[in-house]
This record gives C-alpha cells, sequence and structure tokens, in this order.
C-alpha cells in the first residue's frame, strides 16, 4: 500500500481509533482509481484530497461510515461513478451521505446565486436526514480552504467569502469550535492580509512576556486548586487572529481593549465543581464585572457550555473559562461529538439530540415559502451568525436571538400569532417601541390585541431574524391578496414606464408572464402579489426585466457576450475595456451609469469623442427608437488580465439616527482606503439618517464588499450603490 493510505492509517492510530482498516483501503483504492489521472491545483493526484477531509473526520472521532463516505465524497461529482455503484460496493448509508454532500455541478439554473441557494438546499435536506453530511461537508471545505493559495486570485476571493458567511457559521451553528475558528482565519487572510499581517505583528510583540504572564496564571491556579484537593486540567490559549479581527477592525477597538485574546481553560469533572471554581478564581484575581457569563445555566444554541470570566493580572485582562469534561467535548466538537447516541455510547439521550436539530426542520419549513435564493443565503447569514442573545419572557423561559434583533423578533420567536398581533412591549417593566433592540439578560413582555390589524410591511426592515420576517411575509401572502396583486400591478407598470419599456395588451401580458416563470412564479398574479407584499425587490429584478425585453422585444441584440477567441485581430486592447472591431479609438465611461470592472458592458460610438461605456442595464443602453443610432451600439467587455485604476461610484446608507452614524460609514469606508469626494448627510422622517457618498472604487467585487460590512455596522438599515453623480441631489 502507498504512503497516503500509510499516512491515513498512522492518523487512526494516533488518535486511537477503533476503525476498521479493511473498509478503508477498500474505499481509498476504490476513490485512487475512480479520480484516475485527475490532478488538484496544487499538481498532486486528486485522491490526496478526500484523503485529508478523511483524516479531518478521524480526528473529530467520526464512524467508520463517515470516513468512508469523506473518501468517496467527490467520485459522483468529479468521476464516472453513479450512486448505484457505491451503494453496491460499499452500503446505502455511505451512498446517502455522498450524494448529500455531492455539488448539483451538473445542473443548471440562471445565476451563481441560484445554484449556490440549491446546493445548500440540498445539503440541509440531507442533513435533516442525518447531520454528519454536514461534518463532512465542512471537513470538505476546511481542507480547501488549506490548500486555496493554488487557485486564482478571484477564486480565492469567491471561495473566502463563501466560507466566512455560509460554512463558517453553520461550524460555529453546530458547535464545531476548532473548525469554524480555521475557516475564518483562513478566509480573513485572503479577504484582508494586510489587516492579518497587522495582528501577526501585534501577537509577535512581547510574546515571551505574554507567555511568561500565561504561565504564571497557570500556576497560581494550579496551585491554589491543588491545595483544595480539586482535580482539574488547565490550558492556555491566544485567542485566534479573526477573534482579534473582529473585536479591532469590525468593532473599531484598539488592540488593548480586546478583554479576552488571552485564555485560560479550567477543565472539571463535575459541574458543581464550575461554580466552586468561579469563586475561588474572584478570590484570586480582580474580576471585571461586566464580563461574567453564564453558559451553563443557559446553554447557546449549539449546544455550549461553559462559564465566563474576565480577571486583571498585571494590570492585563485575562478571561478564564471554566467547564466539564463532558462540555469541554461538545465545545470543541459540537455534533460532531453526539453522533454515537444512535448505538448509546454517549450521554445524550436520542430525543436531546434530535431537540438540537429541531431548528434544521424549522429552517426548511420557512425556505418553502421564501421568495428566492437571496432569502435562503440572507436567512443563513442571519441566523447562524456566531453572536447571539439570552433574553427572558416574564416567567423566566430564555429565548436566544441573533445579535441586534428587536421586539419584533422576540415577539414572533414566542408564537406566530403573538407576533402578528402584537401592539407593545415593556423591556424590564418599561415601555418601549417596537424596533427596540434587545440586550441579554432583559426580560420582555410582549402586548397583543387580538383586534389589532397585523403586522405593518415595516416591520420587515426592523426583523432581525429570519423566522420573524418569514412569518411576517407570510402574513401579507394570506391578507389583502387583491391589494397585494394591484399594488405589484401598479408599481412593475410604473418602473416598465421608468425605464422606456413599453407594451400593450396581449404583448404585456405574454412579457410578464415570461418575467414571473424567470423568477420562479406560476401565474402573473403570484408575480404581482409578491411585488405588493414585498416577497421580491423591483430594484432586483429590474435588470433582468430590461435584459428580457431587449432580447425578445427589440431586434438589436445586446445580451451576447464576447469570448476572447471570438474576438477579431483588430479588436482594440484599451486601458481597461475591449471595444470589437474598433481599433485605437478613446474610451470614456458614461456619467449616466457609473459602469465599472463586474457590470456587463456595452459601447456606444459617440460623434468625435471615441466609445462611451455603458451598464447593458442603463436605461439608455440599445433603447434607441432610431434605426441609426441603434446601429452604433458596439459589443464591449472588460479586459481579461488585471484591471488598474479606479472607478467613479455612489454609495447611498440609510440608518437609524444616532450620533456615530456617519462616523462609523465614513470609518468603514476609509478603512477599505477610498477616496470620498462628497459627502451629503440628512436626517429625515422616522428619526432616520440618510447618508449618501461619491467615491472612487476599484470594481464591482470591492464595492460588494464594502457595501456588505456597512451593512454589518449598528443600525444601518440598508446600503447600496447609486450614481456618484445623484449625491448631491435633493431627496
Amino acid at each position: 500500500m502507498d504512503e497516503l493510505f500509510e499516512d491515513l492509517v498512522s492518523t487512526v492510530k494516533k488518535h486511537k481509533k477503533n476503525l476498521n482498516l479493511n473498509q478503508l483501503k477498500k474505499a481509498y483504492l476504490f476513490a485512487k482509481e475512480a479520480h484516475g489521472d485527475q490532478m488538484r491545483h496544487s499538481g498532486e493526484p486528486y485522491v490526496v484530497h478526500p484523503v485529508n477531509v478523511a483524516k479531518i473526520l478521524i480526528e473529530l472521532g467520526m464512524d467508520v461510515q463517515t470516513i468512508v463516505a469523506a473518501i468517496l465524497h467527490d467520485v459522483l461529482e468529479d468521476t464516472q461513478v453513479s450512486y448505484d455503484d457505491v451503494k453496491k460496493n460499499f452500503s446505502e448509508e455511505v451512498a446517502y451521505l455522498v450524494n448529500g454532500v455531492t455539488k448539483l455541478s451538473t445542473m443548471k439554473y440562471g445565476s451563481k446565486e441560484e445554484n449556490q441557494a440549491e446546493n445548500i438546499r440540498k445539503m440541509f435536506m440531507a442533513m435533516a436526514e442525518d447531520h454528519r453530511v454536514i461534518i463532512i461537508k465542512l471537513a470538505d471545505r476546511l481542507h480547501n480552504m488549506r490548500t486555496i493559495k493554488f487557485v486564482r486570485e478571484e477564486k480565492q476571493l469567491e471561495k473566502a467569502r463563501e466560507t466566512m458567511e455560509i460554512y463558517a457559521p453553520l461550524a460555529h451553528r453546530f458547535g464545531i469550535r476548532g473548525i469554524k475558528e480555521e475557516l475564518e482565519d483562513l478566509s480573513v487572510k485572503v479577504l484582508d492580509p494586510y489587516a492579518c499581517e497587522q495582528i501577526g505583528e501585534y501577537l509577535a510583540i512581547n510574546k515571551k512576556a505574554r507567555q511568561t504572564l500565561l504561565d504564571n496564571i497557570k500556576k497560581k491556579i494550579e496551585d491554589r486548586l491543588l491545595g483544595e484537593n480539586i482535580k482539574s486540567t488547565i490550558d492556555a490559549r491566544v485567542k485566534s487572529i479573526y477573534g482579534i479581527y473582529k473585536k479591532v477592525y469590525e468593532g473599531d477597538r484598539q488592540f488593548e481593549e480586546v478583554y479576552d485574546v488571552y485564555a485560560i481553560r479550567i477543565i472539571l469533572d463535575a459541574e458543581l465543581a464550575c461554580y466552586n471554581i468561579l469563586g475561588i478564581i474572584h478570590d484570586m484575581f480582580t474580576p471585571i464585572p461586566s464580563r461574567f457569563k453564564d453558559y451553563i445555566s443557559t446553554p447557546k444554541s449549539n449546544m455550549y457550555q461553559s462559564l465566563h470570566t474576565t480577571v486583571v493580572e498585571d494590570s492585563v485582562p485575562v478571561e478564564i473559562q471554566i467547564r466539564t469534561w463532558k462540555m469541554h467535548r461538545t465545545a470543541e466538537y459540537g455534533i460532531a461529538a453526539h453522533w454515537k447516541y444512535k448505538v448509546g455510547l454517549t450521554g445524550m439521550k436520542k430525543d436531546e439530540f434530535e431537540k438540537s436539530f429541531e431548528w434544521v426542520r424549522r429552517f426548511l419549513e420557512r425556505q418553502q415559502n421564501s421568495d428566492g435564493d437571496e432569502e435562503l443565503i440572507s436567512s443563513i447569514k442571519s441566523d447562524f451568525i456566531p453572536d447571539e442573545i439570552f433574553v427572558f419572557t416574564p416567567k423566566g423561559d430564555v429565548k436566544s436571538l441573533p445579535k441586534g434583533a428587536t421586539v419584533i423578533d422576540f415577539a414572533y420567536s414566542i408564537h406566530t400569532d403573538v407576533g402578528n398581533h402584537t401592539v407593545g412591549a415593556k423591556v424590564d417593566g418599561r415601555m418601549v417601541s417596537l424596533d427596540h433592540v434587545v440586550k441579554t439578560g432583559e426580560v420582555i413582555e410582549v402586548i397583543t390585541n387580538e383586534k389589532s390589524k397585523g403586522p405593518s410591511k415595516n416591520w420587515l426592515r426592523i426583523a432581525k431574524s429570519s423566522e420573524a420576517k418569514s412569518k411576517i411575509k407570510n402574513w401579507f401572502k394570506t391578507v389583502d391578496r387583491e391589494e397585494n396583486i394591484a399594488e405589484g400591478k401598479h408599481e412593475f407598470a410604473r418602473e416598465l414606464k421608468k425605464n422606456l419599456v413599453t407594451l400593450t395588451g396581449e404583448q404585456m401580458e405574454s412579457f410578464v408572464a415570461e418575467v414571473a416563470a424567470h423568477n420562479k412564479f406560476k401565474t402573473n398574479d403570484e408575480f404581482y402579489a409578491a411585488l405588493g407584499y414585498g416577497g421580491i425587490s423591483l430594484f432586483k429584478i429590474m435588470p433582468g426585466v430590461k435584459e428580457l425585453f431587449q432580447k425578445k422585444h427589440r431586434n438589436f441584440d445586446r445580451t451576447r457576450v464576447i469570448e476572447d477567441s471570438e474576438l477579431p485581430v483588430k479588436a482594440r486592447r484599451g486601458k481597461c475595456v475591449v471595444i470589437e472591431n474598433i481599433e485605437d479609438c478613446l474610451v470614456n465611461f458614461a456619467k449616466c451609469c457609473d459602469p465599472m470592472p463586474g457590470d456587463e458592458i456595452i459601447g456606444f460610438v459617440t460623434r468625435g469623442h471615441g466609445v462611451s461605456v455603458h451598464k447593458k442595464d442603463c436605461k439608455n443602453a440599445g433603447l434607441c427608437e432610431n434605426v441609426e443610432q441603434r446601429a452604433r451600439w458596439v459589443s464591449a467587455k472588460w479586459y481579461s488580465g488585471e484591471i488598474k485604476g479606479k472607478f467613479s461610484t455612489g454609495i447611498e446608507v440609510l440608518s437609524h439616527s444616532r450620533p456615530e452614524a456617519l462616523a462609523s460609514v465614513v470609518s468603514q469606508l476609509t478603512s477599505f482606503r477610498l477616496l470620498i469626494r462628497s459627502v451629503v448627510a440628512k436626517e429625515i422622517e422616522g428619526h432616520r439618517t440618510l447618508m449618501r457618498f461619491s467615491t472612487s472604487i476599484g470594481g464591482l467585487t470591492q464595492l460588494n464588499k464594502v457595501i456588505s460590512e456597512i451593512m454589518a455596522l449598528p443600525g444601518v438599515i440598508s446600503a447600496k450603490r447609486i450614481l456618484s453623480n445623484s449625491v448631491n441631489e435633493k431627496k
């Protein structure tokens, strides 16, 4: 047997796992033959990847069926092997796990977002039946991120962003701390290498002094507990790179203000001893009162339990974590620590384990009523974020909500009817508004009225959790359907008119049917109703609507993408744009749409001023009635190599009125080293602040990242791209 398999066997022996080596050998030989001459970007044989995924799962303590499935996890997608082949050679259980992990690469969807969303849906449906699917998938993503340096830069950024937004939050939600932290660290090194370098330099400074400090604290605690005849295991650690990054670069703190950079973990045999040790620690060191958290009596939603307290030693804050061995295994491995419940080898009861998976089934149920793939991705971002808060009902029941959740989210977490009939709320005995952002420890009493008219559409902006948003949308789906249809018709007709799309009678009905089908609605009325109650965004679908109109109802076809191989020899390769059939021309960027790399573009041959480049969905692009003008539109595309330079754009931000609202957005923009040309900010109706910025940016990828980071700021309601020359317009 070759070195690769021997390495796998060594991992099994190192972690003292009782796995059937004959089954592993059979799976390895099967995968090796199936993948044949396939190579990875690193130049290694492809089979190296599944073997490394299997090693990660061995370290997690998974069973032999999971390890075998990991070795085979890419054969359905990348080779000629079928589901039946896997089932015949191994088992139906292994085939199911492999199929659950397999991506839908053979299926074609309208966009990258649709493909990603469909993959996630399939993964969730599979893990609702068997949670080992997600554990394999996380191990797969971890090894891919460990070797990401071998893929092109554009792909690195795409995978790192996807990992940060989907897979790291999933690892957190399933309680697998080691994988979560490594995924975050690997991703942020790709997304913001400069900041990670700064963090590395900070940690390198006084490294010896820091280690001495941790060793001294550890020794003090060990001596004290030994004197008390308390058996314990104590270790020390430094916070993960992303943990520091999040506090410093996203939380706008100084390095010195991050209280839990250094941590001591105390592991005990009994739960009662945890509270006794807490008293001893507070007797030995000076505690910071606001930094105590009891996750034993109030576990996190991912089953995590521990006591956290921060103490000061030599003017340095140090976090102390106290837990039992059972809590420690759950904290490190999450659901991977409990797979053995099926054969009765763990202390967790089967019904307890199933209860911990209820959120997966609730998530899938909500997605059946969702209005698009974007909502699915948004749900993951809002529901699986690591930060969560714990609030109480008047009866003392604990509710876990995402950070930033409001009274509306709390009301819907109790029951749909409670949320729909909410008219007010009290927090710690005092009346608050429905957009009050709840905090850990608050006691919330929801005031309802059966005669209330139901939720307001404004609640969709106030709610943070996808559960609340889904229930609010369902209300509007079933109530006032005719009114929603009428409102949707009015909005759509108005938007078409604004974009110079003119159709009448049967043509209009036929066109709307095409638009509805493209957006996955069965009838025109369903499409109109979704527009009316806010289920889909007209702003987001209009580029596709205009493109469909051009394709179906205009002679000029502006949707074809020109490949490099199709370009004539005399094509002009300018600073960053390739124009078809035109040589040595001046290229200008249209002010009416501010095109930038990442946008689909088209060129217009002007008289004496070269080619004016527009976005393909620009209202001025290709909508000329004049035949001569229509003939002057030419195909254009961005240069496929590196594009240097900055492109004008505007960014509009809507925030709740706060003293630091403008400053926090400006700080975020400057953190990306963007030059701000002009700023307009004013308070508008509803205690909100509208801010507009004119700036220059490297392209659509960077712009989307900037907008994503702005959306994460406290109090921000929305952030979007606008024209740079509209920043100073009245609104």
